[in-house]
């Protein structure tokens, strides 16, 4: 193996191919459990580094993915972005799979080109925990929940805020874009579900009936209905619509931590504190079948986008990949030092990106091409 050393250390911001600012100091780094690939501008490659690889962020190829076991085997399935400083509570996919972004109780929200893993930008607008972060259906549109009760609505392309939208009580642990993107759901600690008009800012209606925090929301493929998890042990199915209450999913024995609808939209998929993933009929609201095999809360959970797998991100640091339609476990992946905060299919469904919580501050991007 070749390697080159770097004596000094720059500090740059240039633009990418993406027409995004590309910053860094040379502190984003893949790490792959215990071989690192660091991003530096010295071209070439030139003697040794103590056992570490360095990437020339200057090579147009994209960086190869390079985990190592402690006997030296190449593991070629997960990269290890670093970057934000606290636990990573939400990770989202663009539209077109061109961009990840990920927020933290750091208060930021990170870009990443997922295919090279250069850090493109940082954000930093909220004054408080950033809960949760996702992309409108087109991709022109950037949503984010924050612990400073506020709601901000961004420009991805730009990174401006176009509206802050304010009316929670509490902290804004969940947003979620219609597919027709003319609404905005969010959920909060203050027992709410609240919908805003996304072309005035405006709120809509707030949905109450939960009697704690609203951990979760998410609207179903074809914007019908709107579902909502919360710590009360229950989920709430709506319609998004008139606001109307269609079914209460009871069935957890604790709280509800993540909610998604299937791609049809014929399926809910939930994770709660009780250890379990549970799946829904969202035509009849009734329990369809109990995942078990994590040991502690689960913390997020996502259906493919084929619908035939749900992953599940655990406090036992593990990873977990169930079919959807027997239930039975596929695949249980390890690499992260702390609870999995937060999963986000690729477009594709060929990478789950993971933000680390509990000590574990770290993006991971899993090649899920590869056993």
């Amino acid at each position: 193996m070749f390697r080159f050393f770097l004596p000094a250390v720059f500090l740059f911001t240039t633009l990418t191919s993406d027409g995004l600012p590309f910053e860094s100091d040379n502190k984003t780094e893949y790490v792959l459990r215990h071989k690192t690939e660091r991003f530096n501008q010295n071209p070439g490659w030139d003697g040794h580094n103590n056992g570490l690889g360095w990437f020339n962020a200057s090579n147009t190829q994209a960086p190869q993915y390079i985990s190592g076991e402690e006997n030296g085997e190449v593991d070629a399935s997960v990269r290890t972005l670093k970057g934000h400083t606290s636990s990573v509570l939400g990770v989202a996919f663009s539209p077109d799979g061109k961009f990840l972004v990920s927020c933290c109780r750091d208060k930021s929200i990170k870009f990443w080109n997922p295919r090279t893993g250069k850090l493109l930008r940082t954000l930093i607008e909220h004054t408080g925990d950033v809960y949760d972060v996702v992309y409108s259906s087109r991709g022109d549109l950037l949503a984010s929940g924050s612990r400073d009760k506020t709601i901000k609505l961004w420009d991805p392309h730009t990174g401006k805020v176009l509206r802050t939208l304010e009316g929670h009580g509490d902290i804004v642990r969940s947003v979620a874009f219609s597919p027709d993107q003319k609404t905005l759901a969010s959920g909060s600690v203050d027992l709410t579900v609240r919908l805003w008009d996304i072309a005035t800012g405006n709120m809509k209606q707030t949905l109450k009936g939960h009697t704690a925090r609203v951990m979760s929301v998410a609207f179903s493929p074809d914007g019908s209905k709107l579902v909502s998890a919360s710590s009360d042990s229950t989920a709430r199915l709506w319609d998004a619509r008139t606001g109307r209450l269609i079914h209460v999913l009871k069935g957890h024995t604790s709280g509800l931590e993540c909610i998604d609808f299937s791609p049809d939209g014929k399926h809910l998929a939930s994770s709660s504190h009780d250890t379990t993933v549970r799946l829904w009929n969202t035509k009849t609201g009734k329990l369809q079948r109990t995942l078990e095999g994590h040991t502690a809360e689960v913390d997020s959970v996502s259906f493919s986008p084929d619908g035939k797998t749900v992953a599940s991100g655990c406090k036992d640091k593990t990873i977990k990949f169930w079919e959807a339609r027997t239930g039975r476990l596929l695949r249980t992946l390890t690499g992260h030092t702390g609870r999995v905060e937060s999963l986000a299919f690729s477009p594709d469904g060929k990478t789950l990106a993971t933000g680390g919580g509990g000590g574990d501050t770290v993006v991971k991007l899993w090649d899920l091409t590869k056993e």
